[in-house]
């Protein structure tokens, strides 16, 4: 596999690579040249295969040449040791669960595929790495758990101090070892912008610098393969599915557009957004706007005023985004209305929805399944498509125990991955927003 930077202004790079060094050296994001397809035999195979297996099999295919076939079908056995359920709704709408690994978030999937196939090269090459990655919710939590007790990798998690649940903000704090976490006193987009800077910044070069957020081509690339599954359990090729993802940094929608790309027959791709809807705004017209600061709504994993992966998007369309949100050449916006809608879902939305869930099926949803759900209903009111549709829930309704039972009357049962953290003590660095106080931080932490 060939990679290439959003910006076109760095060399192409191996998977390996673009998985170490996360952000290319231009600050473009790493997007595949190509991707293999798969057939209608390959798709129909997957049917009766386990989640672990049809892993292996979509990313031997990715990564080939990349990881020996053993050494894959072990990391990816070991990442996916826990059930993906789809919970039918209704005939035509399937809730996929995503909210069953160790953190209780989709966010596992991909940290712990990344973990192992970074701890892979690693490991081979005797070298170490520094992972810095900002989260508005569960990515932190998901990565902290990857990579905790790994010898050669540290990470730094950046926090919004005001934006993520306790639960959260428990996941990463209090772990300790190789996990620093550090609550910032500004917004997601804050801490995002200090890591793009650290990135970029000569100065710290000697740190080994990666990434495990979304703007590392190693966290899409696991999020293609659930697509890939819902499709091979609930459809027979060339039939049509509809996918409606909660989107924030929009990396788990392109991971929805990468298995398109691979073959699976996606007639309209949902990104279904909360009060932060820059993008809706993009598509209706043609204009990019960042919203700044981002607005801080229920489903705080999403609190995100400039989606990262918009760039990639835009890239996949044809056109060419920088990291500030600079359209240099416009994508095929046509095509582009035609393959995704995305619509803006209200906290007062949100809580209705959740609401609606439980009281017509019975089935417990949190705030971001919630956006996922409404726009699905949104996108089916204004077209009257009731094609089979898949949408996600990202998160266990236990995190945000306050907002599921205000609306339905239940506590959500903790699952025992959150059961354990309750009691533990909490470590943590502050900060604020000035990305010379960072700097100096890392300087010291690191060396």
């Amino acid at each position: 596999m060939k990679l290439y930077s959003t910006n076109l202004n760095a060399p192409e790079v191996s998977f390996e690579e673009a998985l170490i060094t996360g952000l290319a050296p231009d600050r473009g994001l790493y997007m595949p040249r190509s991707l293999p397809k798969f057939s209608k035999e390959e798709i129909d195979s997957f049917k009766d295969a386990p989640y672990p297996e049809i892993a292996y099999r979509v990313l031997s295919k990715v990564l080939e040449g990349e990881v020996d076939d053993e050494s894959l079908r072990s990391l990816v056995y070991d990442a996916y040791n826990y059930d993906v359920p789809l919970e039918e709704v209704d005939e035509n709408t399937y809730i996929m669960r995503l909210d069953r690994g160790p953190t209780a978030s989709f966010k596992d999937f991909a940290a712990r595929m990344m973990a192992r196939l970074m701890q892979y090269y690693l490991s081979k090459e005797n070298r170490s790495l520094t992972i810095l990655t900002a989260t508005s919710g569960d990515t932190g939590s998901a990565v902290a758990d990857a990579f905790y007790g790994l010898d050669n990798i540290k990470v730094i998690v950046l926090f919004p101090t005001d934006e993520v649940s306790d639960r959260q903000r428990k996941q990463m704090t209090t772990l300790g070892k190789n996990i620093t976490a550090i609550s910032v006193d500004g917004k997601f987009d804050d801490c995002q912008a200090m890591v793009k800077q650290a990135f970029a910044d000569e100065d710290l070069k000697g740190f080994n610098l990666s990434s495990a957020n979304s703007i590392n081509i190693g966290r899409l690339v696991p999020q293609s393969i659930y697509y890939v599954y819902s499709y091979a359990k609930l459809r027979n090729y060339p039939e049509d599915i509809i996918f409606s993802i909660p989107s924030g940094n929009f990396g788990n929608m392109m991971g929805c557009v990468l298995a398109r790309t691979m073959g699976i027959p996606v007639k309209k791709i949902i990104a279904s957004v909360n009060e932060n809807d820059e993008v809706p705004a993009f598509l209706n017209t043609g204009e990019y706007s960042k919203i700044e600061p981002s607005r801080n709504c229920l489903s705080n994993a999403m609190n995100v005023g400039h989606p990262s992966n918009l760039a990639r998007l835009i890239a996949v369309y044809d056109g060419v985004m920088d990291e500030t949100g600079h359209i240099s050449k416009e994508p095929d916006m046509a095509k582009l209305r035609n393959d995704i809608y995305s619509g803006s879902v209200t906290d007062d939305e949100t809580k209705a929805t959740i609401k609606e869930i439980y009281e017509k099926y019975g089935i417990l949803i949190e705030p971001h399944g919630a956006v996922g759900i409404k726009g699905l209903l949104d996108f089916r009111a204004s077209t009257g498509d009731n094609t089979l549709a898949v949408t996600l829930e990202t998160a266990d309704p236990a995190k945000f125990p306050e907002h599921v039972k205000a609306e339905t009357g239940v506590e959500p049962e903790l699952p025992e991955s959150l059961k354990k953290i309750e009691a533990k003590e909490e470590f943590m660095d502050y900060l604020g927003t000035d990305y010379a106080g960072f700097k100096k931080y890392l300087q010291e932490k690191l060396g």
